[in-house]
């Protein structure tokens, strides 16, 4: 990350088991927005259901993708693999939209 203070702790100062148990507390942390993530996806798919809207909306996912890119620039982590991050999301999410119909 591009600002220090984002950390919870000083990285110089901690030692390798406060480290890897930094890392488990953000590895939670992502499970944890990717399970919010996939409830309000599954809460627009309900919403498309209802609406009669297709499940694909290549507008709507091109916007994602360059939200993605411009928040990865913005934490100075490469944009590659959080767009790719982003397309296996999307793609789940359209996978469960088509199996739930």
């Amino acid at each position: 990350m591009s600002d220090e203070t984002d950390f919870r702790g000083d990285p110089a100062e901690m030692d390798l088991d406060e480290l890897r148990e930094e890392i488990r507390t953000i590895d939670q942390e992502i499970v944890e927005l990717i399970a919010q993530r996939t409830y309000v996806a599954d809460s627009i798919a309900e919403v498309k259901r209802q609406q009669g809207l297709p499940t694909t909306d290549e507008s709507q996912e091109e916007a994602v993708m360059e939200r993605a890119g411009e928040n990865a620039e913005q934490f100075d982590v490469d944009a590659n693999l959080v767009k790719a991050i982003f397309r296996l999301l999307i793609e789940l999410n359209k996978v469960e939209q088509r199996e739930s119909r």
